[in-house]
């Protein structure tokens, strides 16, 4: 299993393929692929695993649609709360492991 996939299983946030990100947002799955290549940033609103599996983060799909026109810096906060609640965004702790 790849580092990106296990990053997937223990995030919080849920990720899905185009087919359902396309029926939760209300568009095509060509829309989609347009979206993304236009609009959404790879590693915030989703993660390409191999050349053949995208997944999208649907927290962030859905806010970005809710706040696409009327709030973008609403959309920008939840984008920094997506990236402060990620792992590799967590301090090391340092010393010894409690028994």
């Amino acid at each position: 299993m790849s580092q990106q996939e296990e990053t997937l299983k223990s995030s919080s946030f849920t990720m899905l393929d185009k087919y359902l990100t396309a029926k939760i947002v209300g568009i095509s799955p060509h829309t989609v692929k347009t979206y993304r290549e236009r609009y959404w940033q790879a590693g915030i609103h989703y993660v390409r695993c191999n050349s053949r599996m995208i997944r999208y983060n649907q927290e962030l799909i859905i806010d970005w649609v809710a706040n696409r026109s009327n709030s973008p810096e609403c959309h920008q906060r939840a984008i920094e709360a997506y990236l402060a609640s990620l792992l590799s965004n967590k301090p090391k702790t340092r010393g010894r492991k409690p028994k």
